[in-house]
């Protein structure tokens, strides 16, 4: 597989790296450790400028071309991890216990930086790189933070690209859907005030938390009544919290979850029939509920014509026969989506021998992935910033 030969010859510190990352992982907005290591390598590879402290912990880095050029290609990787406790029993898993890299972003950054590396000694292109490490991905806010901080007006950008392992047990492809290809999402608290009793009189309640588990049973209703069969949407009730005794009925019942959707109109119906079954619920049993949806995630949407930008420059690394864009949109949500409704781009994703998914605590991304995504990140630079 033609990696590119700086980034080859890096191999074993970007193994290093990348071991030393998934034995130190920290949670979003968190990720000072992490961007110590990410800033301390950029110098050391001869950035040109480095940037820190971005929505808190953001990094940026740009790397001027040896040719003259006004266009600037940004490349995004994502830092924080997760609170999952690692069961991996990896000679290198955490050493920080409830917190695991168990979505791979610390692969991610360091593909990133073996990217940086390439092009920083070779400034084979005419532009700018724009080198993006990004906080907080999981949830939390981290790519509209960036952007709140004037991530795009600091740093231009023409077009922008990212990039996810996927554990799929195919090392060496790399695929991508254009068009919507993730989901967008809104998270969602459901509080249920009810009359707590004696569990021996519950006719001198309103027990909330029967109360909570039919709006459980109803809510699903929504997709399977509510929205066309043809829209994808995805609605999980992930949460229930009631009660700390066992003679006690509650006086409140707290509910959690997300809805995953594709289209606007979709999630605008979502949130109505919500609201509503809410009230109807409150008005039936006499007790107050309170529904509070946000947005987290947009859709994320690739580009058509950069996309097969980028799956040629993937070509020139894993080869043509490797590549593909013929796979379905994903109802997983990544706010990379927020970042390409400002400046036009491509999402891919890069396979590798772990079969274990994503956000589990046996997750395993084998290493052998690592200089395959820096390369293809440092190529769509090359390509995209030809001379």
């Amino acid at each position: 597989m033609p990696v590119l030969p700086v980034i080859a010859e890096s191999t074993e510190e970007l193994n290093e790296i990348f071991k030393d990352l998934h034995a130190h992982p920290e949670i979003g907005f968190q990720e000072r450790r992490t961007a110590a290591v990410v800033t301390q390598k950029l110098r050391d590879y001869g950035v040109d400028e480095v940037h820190t402290e971005i929505a808190e912990t953001g990094v940026v880095g740009l790397i001027k071309g040896k040719y003259d050029g006004d266009r600037r290609i940004g490349l995004r990787a994502d830092m924080d991890a997760l609170p999952i406790h690692e069961e991996t029993n990896l000679s290198y898993a955490s050493t920080h216990p409830g917190v695991m890299h168990a979505c791979g972003h610390d692969s991610h950054t360091t593909m990133l930086l073996g990217a940086a590396k390439h092009l920083a000694a070779t400034r084979d292109f005419a532009g700018t790189a724009v080198l993006i490490f990004q906080p907080a991905e999981e949830g939390l806010g981290g790519a509209r933070g960036m952007l709140k901080a004037g991530l795009f007006d600091r740093f231009p950008c023409d077009e922008i690209y990212g990039m996810h392992n996927s554990p799929n047990g195919q090392p060496g492809t790399v695929s991508i859907c254009k068009g919507a290809a993730m989901a967008g999402a809104s998270f969602f608290d459901i509080v249920v005030k009810g009359k707590g009793s004696h569990a021996a009189m519950p006719h001198q309640s309103r027990d909330p938390l029967m109360i909570a588990s039919a709006l459980v049973g109803s809510l699903q209703s929504v997709v399977s009544r509510n929205v066309a069969p043809l829209d994808t949407c995805v609605l999980s009730v992930t949460q229930l919290h009631a009660g700390s005794a066992y003679n006690v009925v509650p006086d409140t019942a707290e509910l959690a979850g997300t809805i995953r959707y594709f289209k606007d109109e979709v999630i605008a119906l979502v949130e109505q029939r919500m609201q509503e079954l809410c009230d109807g619920f409150a008005k039936a049993y006499g007790v107050e509920i309170r529904l509070d949806l946000r947005n987290v995630f947009d859709v994320l949407v690739n580009d058509a014509a950069l996309s097969d930008a980028y799956l040629e420059a993937a070509a020139d690394v894993v080869g043509a026969e490797n590549v593909t864009d013929n796979i379905a949109p994903a109802t997983g949500s990544e706010d990379f989506s927020d970042m390409l409704k400002v400046v036009p781009g491509a999402y891919c994703r890069v396979g590798h021998t772990g079969t274990t998914g994503l956000h589990n605590p046996s997750f395993f991304l084998d290493p052998d992935v690592l200089p395959v995504g820096a390369s293809i990140m440092a190529r769509v630079v090359e390509r995209r910033l030809s001379t």
